[in-house]
């Protein structure tokens, strides 16, 4: 198989829940790593960060209620934080993990802004999932305390805020720089910081960016033959959930394209995944992306399994 360069999305599933899910999880998530890139392939890769930008956002929250003299963090602080401390287990098990396979690559995190449209319509309708599960009294409570809440794909109650489409990586020549250079590099995690252009000034916004796009954007820009999203699920599904679910081996563009015209994609689950596959595929001839879950990524690459967009 010929190397690649892979610009790597990794799922809520890769990191766990909470701290120590997550130095669990990171364990298990660099085995898979560490495969790839004994085949020879370059890899950036991005994640999410869900469960933790919540519970960041929550204890800072928190601590400005129980002492005013703290001021509120603002959601861009609370995802440069987030990125800060899974960058952080990631680059170190990583490290590790190859030093055990006697590679010799050097590993780290670029804390990475990512710039969004002030005019985007995102803005006026929350859509982005955070936090932890909530019951639904739970839920309700949170929306009487004027936080915009909705149900997450069967799963339970979550907080929404807005999730604009990220315009540009700021980062992007340190990461290309380092790629280049034969250096793993962990990026654009949780989407980014999201920022909005003031001048020479990036302001932070409230909002969190959909990782799986600014995967997509980070990939275009860094000539990327490979998008390799990973998630809960093997292969993408139609009907997903119904007597006549059917797993998909391979979309076209054009098929893909109509299956999300029928609303065959969970919006916040799978459908942002077939949606960015789906730009990266037009962005460039044979470009192409995989979905499918962490643990079968290698089999994938070998044509094993997963879906093929392109």
């Amino acid at each position: 198989m010929k190397p690649k360069r892979i610009v790597l999305a990794l799922g809520g599933n890769a990191l766990g829940e909470n701290l120590p899910e997550q130095m669990k999880a990171v364990k298990r998530t660099v085995k898979t790593i560490a495969d790839l890139l004994e085949e020879g392939h370059q890899m950036v890769i991005t994640h999410g960060n869900g469960p933790q930008v919540g519970m960041i956002n929550m204890a800072m929250t928190t601590l400005s209620r129980e002492d005013p003299s703290h001021p509120m963090a603002p959601l861009s602080v609370c995802t440069a934080m987030s990125q800060g401390y899974i960058g952080y287990d990631l680059q170190n098990a990583l490290r590790e993990e190859l030093m055990d396979r006697g590679i010799d690559k050097g590993v780290a995190t670029v804390l990475t802004q990512v710039e969004v449209d002030p005019a985007d319509p995102a803005f006026q309708q929350p859509t982005k999932p955070i936090g932890a599960f909530m019951t639904q009294a739970e839920a309700e409570e949170m929306r009487r305390r004027g936080n915009p809440v909705m149900e997450d794909a069967g799963r339970g109650w979550r907080r929404v805020v807005a999730s604009p489409r990220p315009r540009q990586v700021v980062e992007l020549d340190t990461i290309r720089t380092l790629a280049d250079a034969g250096q793993i590099v962990i990026a654009c995690g949780g989407g980014g910081i999201p920022v909005l252009p003031d001048g020479n000034h990036l302001r932070g916004a409230g909002a969190v960016v959909d990782k799986d796009f600014t995967a997509e954007l980070l990939a275009e820009e860094l000539g990327a033959d490979c998008l390799m999203i990973l998630t809960a699920v093997e292969k993408v599904a139609v009907h997903f959930g119904k007597p006549n679910q059917r797993w998909l081996t391979h979309m076209t563009v054009p098929v893909a394209e109509k299956y999300i015209a029928e609303g065959q994609f969970a919006p916040g689950s799978m459908l942002p995944k077939v949606e960015a596959a789906v730009a990266f595929a037009k962005s460039s001839s044979g470009r192409q992306t995989l979905i499918t879950q962490l643990e079968k990524a290698l089999d994938g690459m070998r044509g094993q399994t997963g879906t093929i967009i392109g």
